[in-house]
């Protein structure tokens, strides 16, 4: 939706007075190419970022390509958003021009539901997500594959000055994802035996959490190279027993059952991928045991504050490649592989030009 201009509908480079430009995919092949569109002048309890890096997700992927069935075009993606502020409304108190500060998943939610109120926007039932909602004007929300972005205040998040930007980027989503359902089904206890599933962009974060918490943390994985990967690089522990609780990561359709036995009595495994298609769910293997199965999506933005400060608190980065903007659709066509060691990130500031 675009707001109208004289009766017609306004083009995405007229709807806001603000000139933006970034990379943007126009139909399901999911390519990637430069876009002209426009950002919200900033108002009273909006900052201005400037977009240093942002990070590739899955679900940009998912999302360029329709896997879902829900996008509409023209797409820019980016969630992982990670820059400079260089503009402040006069109600703003939480960041000041200058200050490093990132965008999320979310940018707008209602703010007065039940699940608001108790800092769960990311389960508001009208969230507006970083790119491909329709915001409160009516326009259509842009990502962070582009050069700035105009954002609530209450949707910032600051970054200790001792958090590299470009490897801290994926932890606003990646990080985010992982760490709520840690915190919010007890998986954050030390000593308590964490599994992991697939070692990618959430699962190499989720093995340094686990560690943080000082839990064992075991990775599941199918391949003997990243299980090597995940003992030497990561720190994870190799031994395979009884688990407490298992995150599992993966994004594509896959079996539960052999993952459901790894469980313990009363143990839980809380799904945080987003397949296409169906899983096929054993139910006996969760009735037997009292076995917990749930999912968790990303996390509110008092629960995303306090993950970045602990991550600072305990130098928890991503392991990244750091790409240029012409790239992009190299990257993504090695994201649908799994050829990355963990995350893409684009320097978006050194390498995005004007389309």
């Amino acid at each position: 939706m675009a707001a109208a201009t004289n009766g017609k509908c306004a083009s995405p480079a007229e709807e806001h007075p603000r000139k933006a430009f970034g990379w943007a995919a126009i139909d399901p092949s999911g390519v990637l190419s430069p876009f002209n569109f426009s950002r919200r002048a900033n108002g009273d309890d909006d900052i201005t970022l400037k977009i240093l890096y942002c990070g590739i997700c899955h679900s940009d992927l998912h999302t360029i390509k329709n896997e879902w069935g829900i996008t509409k075009y023209p797409v820019v993606p980016g969630h992982e958003i990670v820059g400079v502020v260089t503009e402040v409304g006069k109600n703003v108190t939480k960041v000041k021009t200058g200050d490093k500060a990132g965008i999320g998943c979310v940018v707008g939610s209602c703010g007065s539901c039940e699940n608001c109120k108790q800092d769960l926007e990311n389960y508001c039932p009208k969230i507006m997500f970083t790119y491909g909602s329709v915001y409160h004007d009516g326009t259509r929300t842009y990502g962070g594959y582009s050069n700035m972005i105009v954002v609530n205040e209450h949707f910032v998040i600051r970054f200790p000055e001792n958090m590299p930007l470009d490897k801290s980027a994926p932890l606003l989503c990646a990080g985010i994802t992982v760490y709520s359902p840690m915190k919010t089904f007890g998986l954050n206890e030390p000593g308590k035996h964490l599994g992991v599933v697939g070692l990618g962009g959430l699962g190499h974060v989720a093995v340094k959490f686990g560690k943080a918490f000082g839990m064992k943390v075991t990775v599941i994985s199918s391949s003997p190279t990243k299980e090597k990967e995940a003992i030497e690089r990561l720190g994870a522990d190799a031994a395979m027993g009884t688990m407490d609780g298992i995150i599992n990561t993966v994004s594509a359709v896959h079996q539960l059952m052999p993952l459901i036995f790894l469980l313990k009595t009363h143990g839980k495994m809380i799904l945080v991928g987003a397949p296409e298609k169906p899983l096929e769910l054993p139910v006996f293997p969760l009735i037997m045991a009292g076995r917990i199965l749930a999912g968790s999506c990303i996390g509110g933005m008092k629960e995303t504050q306090e993950m970045i400060d602990f991550a600072g608190k305990h130098n928890i980065t991503a392991d990244i490649e750091l790409i240029k903007m012409d790239y992009v659709n190299e990257a993504i066509e090695r994201l649908a592989k799994a050829d990355v060691r963990y995350r893409f990130v684009i320097d978006v500031a050194n390498s995005l030009s004007a389309a």
